[in-house]
Parts: structure tokens; C-alpha cells; sequence
């Protein structure tokens, strides 16, 4: 074999790789820690940390395992913090012959190595990756010809292809969906377990982002990190799920609750987005797990957890490499506005906010209402231009990388794409947030206000969105009854002009 330089990126950590069968003195491995990486949006630290360390064992793994491997901390000398600088340098540096690398998730790198390859004067291949359950271009395949991609579609049709939940052609118990069940609010804390944790000291890398300057937003408790960083922590993680968290996973997967971050949420977004696992082995583990233990967890518990990750997450990747680079500048709505400062401080008198942000600055994590129905719909009710929301929500959570975060809020969240991802806009008054959580408790506004100094921001913001949005919205079949209720209105004047106050006032909410 010609001598072989391979790139592995942050999110490439995956054990299971065919690259890894067999050693070959011939191939030296390459992972790097790059300015290039923390400053394309301001990353939350734990989001950095996360990244690092799990480069870095995995790196070890490597060398443990007879590989030869060259890694690039961030204050390495060599290192010229430029992904396509480095790999150039090195070619030359050390006579490599051929350049390989595994098909990246974000464009913005697919294009990068892609112009790359045209630069080197050296043979180049790009391997799959060989961690989703879909290529690329499945799901623009599947869906040819539609303006709008069916999610629930696609999820069946996996569902099938992968076996999973399944009698023959069928689903098990003869429904495809318990959503309907899944909608409840938390009330009981005797239900509550704590996380699984194993926590590490990581005072080192966080003294070298100081001392490299890297911006970031968000606390850390440097001696008590409790992200997975290993494949053997992620494994871990989800036995804890199965055994402690998964008989109510489904029941309460929409919940919100001021006294636990988590719930019965699994954490395993960072370990599978960086591919310590693959989606498919956790959602089979979670399966049978369910087989042997169907009197203490019923299946609406496990079909929700499925349907998120073949479902959403991998819809989510295949709508994104249809449309992407496109779907990046959507903005259906052209709203304008910028986000208010309390999304970077926590600071504000909107209790759901206060405590959904403040979630997020704490512990780089917020589960998908939380995102979707409070800050997704607040940004959305408020008409903040989607590139501030997309700037965000990369940046905060440690999970995001772009393929899935775009998607989600551009598309789900902030309905952007008119309709690509979502049928209608999901947003909601006050209502819907009682309704699923204790946040209103001892909140400043009042949610049953419409107007007044106190008055919920939600509600008139709610109303106001569909009257400023009323020729884009009127025909759609899902939202009919909100523009005839709105029609109706003998107060309707007074609820504009209060959401107009509360748009020109946003930093003060």
C-alpha cells in the first residue's frame, strides 16, 4: 500500500470503522484540535471540552491498538490551526503518497476537503463513514418529486427495512406510533433517578483554551465533567438508560421540569453525533432490552426513543444533504430581528426561558421541547432572523453539529423552509408551556394575560405572529381554526398592540 495519510475528524470517533481491521505500517492516522474549529460560531466549553477529550482517547485507543497515529493538540508549534494548511504540511513533510478521508457530516468541511483534494498533487478517496442507516442521498431519492418530506414516512419504511418493532410487514401490536401517550407532565419526584455519571478533571484543557484564547460561552465544573468521551462510557450510558430511565422515557419525553435537568432523557446525542455509537446499535440494544422486560416498560416507551433516532435524526441528516447549501439562507418568514441578550445570560422574567437557557448555559444540554417549544418558539413568535437562531443553537449545545442542528431549528423549529421539514409552524401560547411544564409557577407575567404590564409575552406574541404572517399562513389546512378564532376577537386590537410593545422592548422580557 502507497504510504497513507488518513484524516479523522472530531466527530469520526468510531471504533467500529472497516479502517480499523487491520494494521498497516503504511497509514498514519491524523486528528487535530484547530482554532478553525472553535471559532467558526462561539462554541458552549463543555461543547469544546467534549470535542477534545474524546479526540484525544480516542487517539490513545488508536496508538493502543498498533495504529500510527499523529495528533495535533491546539498549542502544538506545528499546528497552523487550518484543517487544509496541516494536512498539506504533512503530505510534504513526510512523503505521504495518498490522502484518504471519511465522507464528512457538515458541508462546510465536505467542501473544504473537496477543494483540498484538488490542491494535493497526491492520489485522494473519501471513504463512507459507515455510521448511518441511510446514504447521503436516500432520502432526496425517496422523497423525489415532494415538496414537503413526510417524517412518519420515512420512519415506517425503516422501521421495516431494519426489522426493528416489527411482526413481518407489520408493527408490532399493529400501531406504528404511541405519540399520543407521550404527552404527559411531570409531577411525581419520587420517579426521579440521577444521571450516570464518571466524572473527569478537566482543569488541563480548559487552562489551554484560556491560554489559546478561545472564545466560548456556558459554565463548567472542570473537576467534575460528566460527558461520555469513551466508546466504553457511551456503552455505559446506554445500559443506564434501559435499566433506570426507559420505563418512562415515552410517558414523559415531552415534559418539563424545573427540578431536574434530565428527566428520563438518555444523553447519548453527544456520543452517537460524534459516533462513539451508531444509531443502530443503540436503538437494537434499547429493543431488546424491551423483549426480555415488556411487564416493567411498555412499548410506547421504547417506540418513542426509537422514532427519534431512525426517525428524526436520520430524517433530519437526509433532509439536510438534499438541501443543503441552499436550505442555509431560508428564511420564509424574512424575519429580521436579532436575538435578545438574555439567550446568552439566562437573565430574564420569562421563567420558561429563564430556566430552559439557564439549562443550557449550565450543562450545554436541553431535550428537544425545551428547544423546540420554548426558546425555538419564543425566537420564532419574536421574528428573529434565523441566522441568529442557527448561530445559537450550534454554538450551545454539545450535540449540535450543523447536519443536525440546521435542520432542526431552521426547519422544525423556526419553520424557515416553508414547509420542507413541518406542516405548519410549531408555536404556542402560554397554554401549551402549563400545559407541560411547572415553569409558570411563580413567574413574573401571568399566563392567562393577554395585555397589562404582566401579561405573558407568549400569548400576544402568539397572536400577532399569525396576523403579520397572515397571507404566507391563511391556506394552510392545519392552522384554520387559529386565523377564524382570531377573526373573532373582540379584543384583538389591544393584544397586537400589546405583542407590538413587547417586540420593541425584547431585551427587557
Amino acid at each position: 500500500m502507497a504510504k497513507t495519510l488518513r484524516l479523522i475528524l472530531g466527530d469520526q470517533l468510531n471504533q467500529k470503522h472497516s479502517w480499523f481491521d487491520r494494521l498497516d505500517s503504511d497509514v498514519t492516522y491524523l486528528l487535530m484540535e484547530l482554532k478553525q474549529e472553535t471559532g467558526y460560531v462561539r462554541h458552549h466549553i463543555q461543547k469544546v471540552v467534549g470535542f477534545f477529550l474524546a479526540m484525544r482517547h480516542f487517539s490513545d485507543w488508536l496508538g493502543e491498538n498498533g495504529h500510527q497515529v499523529v495528533y495535533y493538540r491546539l498549542d502544538d508549534q506545528e499546528n497552523k490551526q487550518s484543517l487544509s494548511e496541516n494536512i498539506k504540511w504533512l503530505i510534504a513533510e513526510h512523503r505521504f503518497e495518498r490522502f484518504e478521508y471519511q465522507l464528512p457530516d457538515e458541508y462546510r468541511l465536505d467542501q473544504q476537503l473537496r477543494d483540498l483534494s484538488k490542491e494535493l498533487e497526491v492520489d485522494v478517496k473519501a471513504f463512507d463513514a459507515e455510521h448511518f442507516l441511510t446514504e447521503r442521498g436516500y432520502l432526496k431519492d425517496f422523497f423525489k418529486g415532494k415538496k414537503t418530506y413526510l417524517m412518519e414516512t420515512f420512519y415506517r419504511a425503516m422501521r421495516k427495512q431494519y426489522n426493528i418493532l416489527m411482526d413481518g410487514d407489520e408493527p408490532l401490536t399493529g400501531k406504528w406510533n404511541y405519540d399520543h401517550e407521550n404527552r404527559n407532565k411531570f409531577k411525581d419526584p419520587l420517579l426521579l433517578v440521577p444521571p450516570k455519571v464518571n466524572y473527569k478533571d478537566v482543569s488541563e484543557i480548559v487552562a489551554l483554551l484560556q491560554d489559546m484564547e478561545v472564545e466560548t460561552i456556558g459554565k463548567i465544573d472542570e473537576k467534575q465533567f460528566s460527558w461520555p468521551v469513551t466508546r466504553a462510557e457511551s456503552l455505559g450510558l446506554i445500559t443506564y438508560f434501559c435499566e433506570k430511565l426507559l420505563p418512562y422515557f415515552g410517558v414523559y419525553q415531552d415534559a418539563m421540569y424545573t427540578g431536574d435537568a434530565f428527566l428520563f432523557h438518555s444523553r447519548l446525542s453527544f456520543a452517537m453525533n460524534t459516533k462513539m455509537l451508531s444509531p443502530l446499535e443503540v436503538v437494537e440494544q434499547v429493543e431488546q432490552y424491551w423483549y426480555s422486560h415488556q411487564e416493567e416498560v411498555s412499548i410506547a416507551q421504547v417506540e418513542g426513543f426509537i422514532r427519534q433516532i431512525i426517525g428524526w435524526r436520520e430524517y433530519m441528516r437526509g433532509v439536510y444533504w438534499a438541501k443543503m447549501p441552499d436550505y442555509a439562507s431560508l428564511n420564509f418568514f424574512d424575519h429580521q430581528r436579532k436575538l435578545p441578550n438574555y439567550y446568552w445570560t439566562g437573565k430574564t422574567k420569562m421563567n420558561c426561558l429563564k430556566h430552559a437557557i439557564g439549562q443550557s448555559l449550565d450543562h450545554s444540554y436541553a431535550h428537544h421541547i425545551q428547544r423546540l417549544m420554548v426558546t425555538g418558539n419564543f425566537a420564532l413568535l419574536a421574528g428573529i432572523h434565523p441566522d441568529e437562531v442557527d448561530t445559537w443553537y450550534l454554538g450551545i449545545y454539545i450535540d449540535a453539529i450543523e447536519w443536525v442542528e440546521i435542520t432542526n431549528t431552521r426547519g422544525m423549529s423556526q419553520f424557515a423552509d416553508g414547509g420542507i421539514v413541518g406542516t405548519k409552524p410549531y408555536v404556542s401560547s402560554a397554554n401549551y408551556i402549563d400545559k407541560m411544564s411547572n415553569y409558570c409557577e411563580g413567574c413574573f407575567y401571568k399566563k392567562n394575560l393577554k395585555v397589562g404590564e404582566k401579561a405573558c409575552p407568549f400569548n400576544s406574541l402568539y397572536w400577532h405572529f399569525y396576523a403579520r404572517n397572515e397571507a404566507q399562513l391563511a391556506k394552510n389546512p392545519r392552522i384554520g381554526m387559529a386565523y377564524r378564532t382570531l377573526a373573532k376577537m373582540k379584543d384583538k386590537e389591544a393584544i397586537l398592540k400589546q405583542a407590538d410593545y413587547y417586540l420593541d422592548h425584547l431585551d427587557d422580557l
